[in-house]
């Protein structure tokens, strides 16, 4: 039987790298994401951040490589492999790499607001300010 896999994560965007193609004219786009996480709190409070390689290919790389920036929140919705490599002082490490299936624009840095858009980079209309405004 056949298994399947999904991974969600939603963080800052570290370094994101120009739209790429490919020698067959398949576009991608590279960027890498830290996610935080804190555990305790007061003097045992912990913070520690992963940090993902995320590949988004054809429409969807070209439709938000202008959009992905530095400290941008994203969600990016995929598939995860671990990397084995050897760091700079030779011991072994590994790197988490994330093919993007989706990516939703969150907003900036926490604090900085955040957007409405979609996971292509367009943005919809803001919601009715009262429900009155919904015609159902």
């Amino acid at each position: 039987m056949a298994g399947w896999q999904q991974v969600i994560i939603v963080g800052n965007v570290g370094r994101a790298e120009d739209l790429k193609y490919l020698q067959s004219g398949v576009a991608v786009l590279n960027f890498s994401v830290a996610v935080n996480s804190v555990t305790g709190s007061g003097d045992q409070r912990q913070e520690r951040t992963t940090w993902f390689r995320v590949a988004a290919w054809r429409q969807l790389a070209e439709s938000l490589a202008p959009y992905i920036t530095k400290g941008k929140q994203v969600m990016v919705v995929g598939t995860v492999d671990a990397r084995p490599y050897a760091d700079n002082s030779g011991q072994p490490a590994a790197s988490l790499e994330l093919t993007a299936r989706e990516i939703r624009l969150l907003g900036g840095r926490e604090g900085e607001g955040r957007g409405n858009g979609n996971e292509y980079g367009d943005y919809a209309p803001a919601p009715p300010d009262s429900m009155g405004d919904i015609p159902f």
